[in-house]
């Protein structure tokens, strides 16, 4: 099955044009879109990244900023403690690398809240190394026209990992575009709930499709709440505090969780813990400074 050549036109024809991809974009920029996109849709992550680099084009920018600047910076994009990695990753990058954003995988590894995916997609987008990119967007595609499945498991497995690679061109260059290519087509024609199939250029390859589009029969899997979750009290604590000139009170807190004050006081406990948030004085709390 030779799924390079139609994939890799696809991509060319039907890419979007976004800033991390462009040839002029630093190896920072490209750290920078990795860590944001994790859980995050492309159209959230745009107008945020556009104004961090504007702010810190350079890990050294970054690093000499205060973390609660970058965890206010960051928003409502989600998951703030990916914020203070980015913070304490150029903080790393300065101190223990001349300020320039590592080359390769392992060195890569070694910066903080840097996991094996976010190392193997900078080695290959910023540095043009050949590596194994696998999201869940790249999982799905191989799941469906290899493997014959609606979806992949719940949890990256080391087959899935070694099919992955068998399909990486040998050519670091080619390799590059088709990482960034399976990852397209994932994200705008195989999706997860509607996949386009009238519109995918190796339908006709896709072993999936040929056995008749069978549904998923795998472990359940979870769905990731929102609404009266954890996550949307400690949300609405952070929305406090990034619009807070200075530090809060517990009052100011408080409409997070009017009803359950355990529930309120544990949220904050945990992003305390997390460090997202400081305390500075009997009941007063800010961004970490």
């Amino acid at each position: 099955m030779d799924l390079h050549q139609p994939i890799l036109q696809w991509y060319a024809d039907h890419r979007r044009d976004l800033p991390w991809r462009h040839d002029d974009c630093s190896p920072w920029g490209v750290l920078v879109s990795e860590v944001m996109l994790q859980q995050t849709p492309v159209a959230r992550v745009l107008p945020v990244w556009l104004e961090w680099m504007e702010r810190w084009p350079t890990p050294g920018d970054l690093a000499l900023a205060p973390a609660g600047d970058a965890v206010r910076a960051w928003g409502r994009l989600g998951y703030p403690r990916r914020a203070l990695r980015l913070h304490q990753c150029a903080t790393a990058i300065v101190e223990h690398h001349d300020g320039q954003v590592p080359t390769t995988e392992a060195t890569l590894l070694t910066l903080p809240g840097v996991g094996a995916y976010t190392a193997a997609a900078v080695a290959c987008f910023a540095h043009g190394e050949r590596t194994v990119v696998v999201d869940t967007n790249v999982r799905r595609v191989q799941a469906r026209t290899v493997s014959g499945v609606a979806l992949p498991a719940p949890s990256l497995s080391r087959a899935e990992t070694d099919l992955a690679a068998e399909l990486v061109p040998a050519d670091p260059a080619t390799a590059r575009v088709w990482n960034v290519a399976v990852m397209e087509l994932g994200a705008l024609v195989c999706t997860a709930r509607s996949p386009r199939c009238t519109d995918c250029p190796v339908a006709d390859l896709c072993v999936w499709r040929r056995a008749g589009r069978p549904p998923y029969d795998g472990p359940p899997r979870r769905s990731q709440g929102w609404e009266g979750t954890d996550r949307q009290v400690r949300g609405a604590m952070m929305a406090v505090l990034r619009a807070a000139d200075g530090a809060v009170t517990l009052a100011d807190l408080a409409p997070a969780c009017p009803d359950d004050e355990l529930r309120r006081m544990r949220c904050l406990d945990g992003l305390v813990s997390d460090g997202l948030v400081e305390p500075v004085a009997l009941g007063r709390y800010r961004l970490p400074a």
